[in-house]
């Protein structure tokens, strides 16, 4: 977009816009994304997520002995036969993910 803002300053913005297929409505949008800074907004958080204790009690579980060397596919398997639902898989992956959990290979 800065190509296309650039060139419109030597020609007007619809042959910048034409020359380099940029549609003229993404380029205006662009535009005012950057005046009004809306660009670095954050959305907020959804109203289900999971609180920050919540998502502890689910990495404990995660970590816990029983569960040492299996992924959070199988942990959610297990826990589904037994009849309990703490989160999604893709939430499992998720907590992992934040609290930098990854699983590590030993290379031997």
């Amino acid at each position: 977009m800065k190509i296309t803002e650039s060139l419109a300053k030597d020609v007007n913005v619809q042959q910048a816009c034409a020359a380099l297929a940029v549609p003229r409505a993404s380029f205006y949008r662009w535009q005012n994304l950057e005046e009004d800074g809306r660009a670095k907004r954050q959305r907020p958080a959804p109203p289900l997520a999971l609180s920050g204790k919540e998502e502890e009690a689910i990495l404990e579980i995660l970590h816990a002995d029983r569960f040492v060397d299996q992924a959070p596919v199988e942990i959610y398997n297990t826990l589904l036969d037994e009849g309990h639902y703490l989160c999604s898989v893709r939430s499992m992956y998720r907590i992992l993910d934040k609290w930098e959990c990854q699983p590590k290979i030993d290379h031997l």
